[in-house]
């Protein structure tokens, strides 16, 4: 009777898990990512950008003298 009784909390608890993580943990994870690729993303575009203007400002300049 035992080992049914635990086959079946297992069960139960592993619906009950998978529901939990699918409805409340992925969608937060979800959230959380984009909300950090966004910010990192911002950054790293913004470097990679002022890096590109500069060295073509640099070549501009030097190329004009």
């Amino acid at each position: 009777m035992k080992k049914v009784e635990g086959q079946v909390i297992n069960q139960v608890w592993d619906q009950v898990w998978y529901q939990v993580r699918d409805q409340v943990f992925v969608p937060i994870i979800n959230q959380i990512w984009d909300q950090i690729w966004d910010q990192v993303g911002d950054q790293v575009e913004d470097q990679v950008w002022d890096q590109v203007r500069a060295q073509v400002r640099a070549q501009v300049v030097e190329q004009t003298r």
